[in-house]
């Protein structure tokens, strides 16, 4: 098995780190063909669970515009949530903001 199917299978069965891989991998065509649209799927899947890392990488989708229409209030929604949390590049990016 190769690790790609792991980290879909883990995603579909509800992991959210495995979705917020998937998302990375997605977003830089790590092993797939780069899709944006896929990209935000699997952070906001991941992202919903309240996983810090994908709330802050689906922040960042909405304010580049990346996957989805550009929004900075969605953009500082989910980078706050992260933030909240301590993640530190997610409160970085507040800063920038």
């Amino acid at each position: 098995m190769d690790a790609l199917y792991l980290f879909n299978n883990a995603a579909e069965k509800g992991d959210a780190a495995a979705q917020n891989d998937l998302g990375t991998f997605y977003e830089h065509g790590d092993g797939v063909q780069q899709d944006p649209k896929k990209a935000v799927y699997w952070y906001t899947k991941a992202a919903e669970q309240g996983n810090a890392v994908a709330q802050n990488n689906l922040g960042v989708c909405y304010a580049k515009g990346f996957g989805v229409q550009k929004d900075m209030e969605m953009a500082r929604h989910w980078i706050s949530l992260s933030a909240a949390k301590g993640y530190e590049p997610a409160q970085q990016n507040l800063r920038n903001f």
